[in-house]
């Protein structure tokens, strides 16, 4: 399928009030685009941000658009992605009945996030070398959602499985304990010498400064930037988009009668 015959792309960003937030999506997107010339690839934003994810939907279908992937721009299974994000499409469908749109999985968990964080911590200053001696406090923004608080948990379990640091635990900038410098203080509790913190969040805003404020006030050795616009991401979401087209190509399988 031509790229021009594709279903256009859009991304589905949280928003935020600061504006790093929007010029971290704005960067990502373009290093999406630059992967897929001639795909069409629009941003809508849940909250603060223009435009809005309708009105991308609107401005799509007066131009002639028919399908479209929706990826949220989501690294956890959490409320947006289970309600929010759903309801703005139906009832954007509902309005548009010539507009067919389809929602993709989240982003995570997938190798590419972990990737992405190796990338970041590097760029910190991690050395390959001291990753057998470094404790990592994987920092993400948290949520009420057991099932996104497990997943968290569970990456923390195979990052530090798969790449080999010394240890790695999950921490929550709202909602969940434990938070970060309690987490940077347990790991130096147990003697971890070295303590790097790694925001699983992928564009600045309150609650990744909130991150950088326990990072530093429990003395953490070094503080990752945030996911950002890292090629692993932008990889990711066409991965996402194309997961999301295969399965609308799949037949359904029923059950044939006796």
């Amino acid at each position: 399928m031509r790229h021009q015959d594709s279903p256009a792309l859009l991304v589905v960003a949280h928003g935020s009030r600061d504006p790093r937030h929007a010029a971290t999506v704005t960067a990502l997107c373009a290093r999406v685009r630059a992967l897929r010339p001639g795909l069409r690839v629009a941003v809508g934003y849940l909250d603060f941000n223009a435009p809005s994810v309708p009105q991308v939907l609107e401005r799509l279908h007066a131009e002639g658009v028919r399908e479209v992937t929706a990826v949220p721009l989501l690294l956890t299974r959490a409320f947006h992605a289970k309600a929010d994000i759903p309801a703005v499409l139906r009832e954007a469908g509902a309005r548009l009945p010539r507009l067919s749109v389809r929602q993709a999985d989240v982003l995570g968990p997938d190798r590419l996030l972990t990737a992405a964080l190796d990338r970041r911590l590097a760029q910190a200053g991690v050395a390959p070398g001291e990753i057998g001696s470094t404790g990592v406090v994987l920092a993400s923004a948290g949520s009420t959602d057991p099932e996104a608080i497990a997943v968290i948990a569970e990456i923390a379990r195979e990052w530090r499985r798969t790449t080999g640091w010394c240890a790695v635990r999950p921490a929550f900038a709202s909602a969940s304990p434990p938070h970060t410098a309690d987490a940077v203080r347990a790991l130096r509790a147990e003697g971890v010498g070295r303590v790097a913190v790694a925001p699983y969040v992928i564009a600045p805003g309150r609650l990744p400064d909130r991150i950088a404020v326990g990072a530093a006030e429990a003395g953490a050795d070094i503080l990752a930037p945030v996911l950002g616009d890292a090629p692993e991401l932008a990889r990711l979401l066409l991965h996402r988009y194309t997961e999301a087209a295969l399965a609308a190509e799949r037949p359904v399988l029923t059950a044939l009668s006796a």
